[in-house]
Parts: structure tokens; C-alpha cells; sequence
């Protein structure tokens, strides 16, 4: 396994962002049209701020996808690659491109549908490979169960994540904590990982950590707060909360930890839904954040606004994209400058 790679912070200038057009009824049962509208704006909206790498299914669907973005699809901001893929989540689908002696390397984790919950997998698991050869990267397949919206970094040595999709027994059998941090930092340049706990209701991958707390800047983390003790994620968001304020990074920082808000439960044939603010994708020049149509939206802007000053702050409507278990961060995978 190469040694001295480097995961950069999202916030570091970016080449592209990849994302996978929306297409599995089963994933939006009866939104997928809604899903694709609240996708288009989410494309517009990046095409903006950088390339937009954008998988379709078929020559058939580029074709469609190609005729209804019109001026977007055709310059420079955007291009398509025909991937087959089961379903859409490119964070967890996609590489993890991290920076070696050599240049940028593509990290194929193996995917298996979050512990083998939703089969067949196997387009997606062949997902990161392709997106590798297309963007012209070295591929290194670590051979271990990983997803992108399971890990944070801050860039200079420190990880967020959850001990339940980390430590995983149906992901990674025979592997303990120990051996989870001794591969990030040979993979990730990881030296310090900060493990949190149980996720939020309705997260159907054991508790991503991008749902619940995401560093802002090195020293600086907003986590996800919900102050109503009768809500099932008071309990746990005021754990990892607690988990944090106690930490210390790579550097040996006490983290500033700042309260983002949680929307109104979001519901779905009376299930709860996994809607959180802290699903943002930090791109060049923007920060593009799920919002629900609710009154905490515009506070959950104004803290974003104050974290990442000269940025421009964009809400994008996730009511539908949300009914798939995920939202704009689960749906993007960027790929450094």
C-alpha cells in the first residue's frame, strides 16, 4: 500500500465534483420527477462555482439530461459519462481522492450497501474505478468496507467519524478500532480520529458523520443540535456535542465547536427522514445547503454565512432529494485541484 497520501479538506480548491443523476424508483418511490428538479438545481447551482462530472445511465439519458440543461450542458462548466450504477450516492459510491508524492490517487473503498442492506451492489462498487480511469487518477483498491460520508478532515491530520459505521462488524469483520486508525493514517494522512457516536433517526448507514458534525476549518467543527429533550436526536446529538468540546485535534486544538440547527422532523410515510443542514457540500467559492422548507432553514444559512465568510451561501430545496435517505452531501465527491 502506498504510503504519504493526503486527504485535502473540502474546502481546498477543487478540479470537479462528481455526481450521478437520479433514477431508482425504489430509491423515490413515487418523487423521483420531484428528485430530479430539486437535482437540476443542485447542477445548475455547481455548474457555477466549478466543473460539474455528471454519471447518467445511458446514451438515452444523456441525451434527456443533455436537451434539459440546455446552456449548462452545453459549455464548459459540465460533462457527462455514461456509468451504469444501482443507485446515486456518489459520496459513498465514488473515490476518495487524496494527494500522494505523485500527484492525486483515487481510493476505491469496497462498497456493500452500507452492511448489505439494500442489494444488488455490484454496479456501484465498480462506480469508483471508472470515475478513476475518466479523470485520468492512479486507483488503489484498499480492499476494506468504506464510505465517503463516514469520514470529516480538517486537512492537517484530524478525522471525524462514528463509532457505529466505522466499527462496523457486518462492514469490517476481524478489523477493531486500532486497525481502522492505523489504515487512515496510511491512506488518509490521518494522525488523530475523533470518534462520536450514534447517528440521527432515519440515517440508514449507521450514522454518517456528514449528517451530524463537519469541520469548518482547522479547530473549528458545527455539529448538529437539537434542543427539545422529547426528540429522539436530542440525546445523541448532545452526546457527540459532548464528545467534541472534550477532543483535541492533530495539533493539539481544543475544538470551537458552533451549534448548527436541525429542521423540523421531516416525514415520509410516517418515517422519519435523515434531513439535517449539516449535509452541505463546501464547493470553490460556495457552500450549497440542504433546506426543508421550514423556519430553521434561514438560521441554519446565518451560521453557515458567519462560518465560511467570502463564500456564497446556497440553499438548495431537499424535500424530495431527502425521501432518498440522503441529501446534498451524500450526493456529491470532490476531486482536488
Amino acid at each position: 500500500m502506498t504510503a504519504r497520501l493526503h486527504m485535502p479538506a473540502e474546502w481546498e480548491p477543487h478540479q470537479a465534483t462528481w455526481l450521478a443523476w437520479p433514477h431508482a424508483i425504489t430509491t423515490w418511490p413515487g418523487c423521483l420527477d420531484a428528485a430530479e428538479r430539486e437535482f437540476e438545481l443542485l447542477v445548475r447551482t455547481l455548474a457555477r462555482f466549478e466543473r460539474v462530472e455528471l454519471v447518467v445511465q445511458s446514451e438515452a439519458q444523456r441525451a434527456r439530461i443533455e436537451a434539459r440543461l440546455g446552456e449548462v450542458a452545453r459549455g464548459d462548466a459540465l460533462r457527462l459519462h455514461v456509468i451504469a450504477t444501482n443507485d446515486v450516492w456518489m459520496r459513498d459510491i465514488g473515490p476518495t481522492f487524496v494527494r500522494g508524492p505523485d500527484g492525486l490517487v483515487a481510493l476505491d473503498w469496497t462498497f456493500d450497501a452500507w452492511g448489505g442492506k439494500y442489494p444488488p451492489w455490484d454496479r456501484d462498487d465498480a462506480v469508483a474505478a471508472r470515475v478513476a480511469e475518466l479523470a485520468g487518477v492512479r486507483r488503489e483498491r484498499p480492499g476494506i468496507v468504506l464510505e465517503g460520508g463516514a469520514i470529516e478532515v480538517d486537512g492537517e491530520g484530524t478525522l471525524l467519524a462514528t463509532e457505529p459505521t466505522l466499527l462496523d462488524p457486518k462492514r469490517n469483520p476481524g478489523i477493531d478500532r486500532a486497525r481502522i486508525e492505523a489504515l487512515l493514517l496510511e491512506l488518509l494522512g490521518v494522525e488523530k480520529t475523533i470518534w462520536l457516536g450514534d447517528g440521527i433517526e432515519g440515517d440508514d448507514t449507521d450514522g454518517h458523520i456528514d449528517d451530524i458534525a463537519r469541520f469548518v476549518a482547522p479547530g473549528r467543527v458545527v455539529c448538529a443540535r437539537e434542543p427539545d429533550p422529547s426528540d429522539p436526536n436530542h440525546r445523541p446529538l448532545e452526546d457527540c456535542i459532548a464528545r467534541l468540546r472534550a477532543a483535541t485535534d492533530a495539533r493539539g486544538r481544543s475544538l470551537e465547536v458552533i451549534d448548527l440547527p436541525m429542521p423540523p422532523p421531516v416525514r415520509a410515510d410516517g418515517d422519519r427522514l435523515p434531513a439535517s443542514y449539516a449535509n452541505f457540500y463546501v464547493a470553490n467559492r460556495a457552500v450549497l445547503v440542504p433546506v426543508f422548507d421550514a423556519p430553521s432553514d434561514r438560521k441554519a444559512l446565518d451560521v453557515l454565512r458567519a462560518v465560511f465568510p467570502g463564500r456564497e451561501i446556497a440553499g438548495i430545496p431537499s424535500r424530495a432529494l431527502v425521501r432518498g435517505l440522503g441529501a446534498v452531501h451524500c450526493l456529491t465527491q470532490q476531486q482536488p485541484r
